[in-house]
């Protein structure tokens, strides 16, 4: 089995990629979906964040609103920090659960914060993708409605992309057509593929 990490900034693509991976056969963990999980309503994650960042966080239905989060967190790296201290934790085991379960070939790991959050001892190789600061601020306001202030915030407290790629195996430029990058994972997904015979 070879275990490869995806990660990348804010908008630059990762999720397109990691459902070409998918597409192409690889398991995929996607880190967003189980932060979503750990913000279950009574979960341990989501008692520890109410008592961190109080219930102005919370919807009509007490559960909590990423966006109200995400608007209490992101203008201040420390909050994002005590955040991260809490939710962290809790994706890790699971990662670390899913990997132990998986019977595959080539496990991705779908994760934003794979270099932040120390991960990159659990994998074999590190896909980075990349994508103009320009094209990020625009993918993001049109996907989550947020805006573009809002964005840079959230890019702000990030690792810097030109630090990521320093650590990066592969490098996957999103700034062309979703042909071009389609190609450029299959390309990786080829050299993962031939890698996962020899490795582990």
């Amino acid at each position: 089995m070879l275990i490869a990490g995806l990660t990348g900034g804010f908008g630059t693509g990762k999720s397109f990629a990691a459902a070409i991976f998918k597409e192409l056969g690889a398991g995929v963990v996607d880190a967003d979906k189980l932060a979503h999980k750990a913000l279950k309503k009574g979960s341990a994650a989501y008692k520890k964040i109410i008592t961190a960042f109080g219930k102005s966080i919370l919807d009509g239905n007490g559960l909590i609103s990423r966006k109200k989060l995400g608007r209490a967190v992101f203008d201040n790296k420390g909050k994002v920090a005590r955040l991260n201290r809490i939710i962290h934790p809790v994706v890790i085991d699971e990662i670390k659960s899913r990997i132990r379960s998986f019977k595959g070939k080539v496990l991705v790991i779908d994760a934003p914060l794979i270099c932040e959050a120390g991960l990159c001892g659990l994998i074999d190789a590190l896909i980075v993708v990349t994508s103009s600061r320009e094209k990020q601020i625009t993918r993001c306001v049109k996907k989550f409605k947020i805006k573009k202030e809002d964005v840079c915030k959230r890019i702000a407290c990030q690792m810097p992309l030109k630090t990521k790629i320093k650590k990066a195996d592969y490098v996957i430029d999103n700034n062309g057509t979703r042909k071009e990058t389609r190609m450029k994972v299959i390309k990786i997904w080829q050299e993962l593929n031939k890698g996962a015979r020899v490795w582990r």
